[in-house]
């Protein structure tokens, strides 16, 4: 890439933390219909997905994040207001509909946004799937995470009803992690040592994006630090791509990297060899 295109890709980069974003709301408490009923800010639903955890599965992507990840694709799940209100009960009657369709490996997936922001939401709706016999699984940035006060303790609560995590790490350096998403990575690492102690499944999720995550000195560390935890199943490099730019246009939101290229097969290939330890 020419040494100018180069500099105004990172002059970019740099500004766009600070460039106006349309204002976000956030309401973190829980909601809850007339009867008690606690409800599911729900963005949208895909019935058979097949790339979040193993087999086919009910996937359900919950509204509210905190972070501003410069490759979001679904920047439209930032906003935690929805019309899309469901208590447990409804989304297990849709999600059961399609079991026969599961097997041995499939079932129901919650993705967000962050998920963890509706944390009371989730305990009801994945203890009622265990008890319907259904593989959880949960899609998270973790950035939430806490080992403290209420927090902490429902998120202890929620373990006891969660199969799996995908748990996505959006860069290994806390500064440039805070570049990329605005936020630092230190409760993100912490949780992911929490669920190793207690020896919950994961898969690691890492976004492969040229310039910025694919340095091997960054994916070096990142291979030591997974190689220190005990319950990886699995690493999944997942590689970057502008399907979502259209998102940030109609949202009239500045995308931070316009210009930068989707890896090749042999970056991906490569950073999976590394995170592995076979490289």
């Amino acid at each position: 890439m020419p040494q100018r295109e180069n500099a105004l890709l990172e002059e970019r980069k740099k500004n766009i933390m600070t460039e106006q974003i349309p204002t976000i709301e956030y309401n973190t408490e829980n909601t809850e219909r007339a009867d008690g009923k606690k409800l599911a800010r729900v963005h949208s639903i895909e019935s058979f997905g097949s790339v979040d955890g193993p087999g086919i599965r009910f996937i359900v992507f919950l509204k509210g994040c905190t972070m501003r990840c410069q490759y979001c694709h679904n920047p439209d799940t930032w906003d935690t207001h929805s019309d899309q209100l469901m208590t447990a009960d409804e989304l297990l009657a849709k999600a059961i509909r399609f079991k026969s369709y599961w097997g041995a490996n499939g079932g129901i997936t919650v993705s967000g946004g962050e998920s963890l922001l509706q944390m009371d939401f989730l305990i009801e709706f994945f203890r009622k799937a265990k008890a319907q016999g259904v593989h959880t699984c949960l899609d998270t940035s973790a950035q939430p995470f806490r080992r403290t006060g209420a927090f902490f303790e429902k998120f202890e609560e929620l373990m006891q009803y969660t199969d799996l995590l995908l748990f996505d790490i959006k860069h290994i350096d806390t500064d440039e992690h805070k570049k990329l998403t605005g936020w630092g990575n230190e409760n993100i690492l912490d949780c992911a040592r929490y669920l190793s102690e207690i020896g919950k499944p994961v898969w690691i999720r890492h976004v492969l994006v040229p310039t910025i995550t694919d340095k091997d000195e960054y994916l070096l560390r990142l291979r030591d630090f997974i190689a220190s935890l005990t319950n990886v199943e699995k690493i999944e490099v997942l590689p970057y791509h502008t399907l979502g730019i259209y998102k940030w246009e109609n949202l009239n939101m500045p995308y931070a990297l316009k210009g930068i290229p989707e890896p090749t097969p042999e970056q991906v290939q490569h950073a999976q060899q590394i995170l592995e330890g076979k490289a």
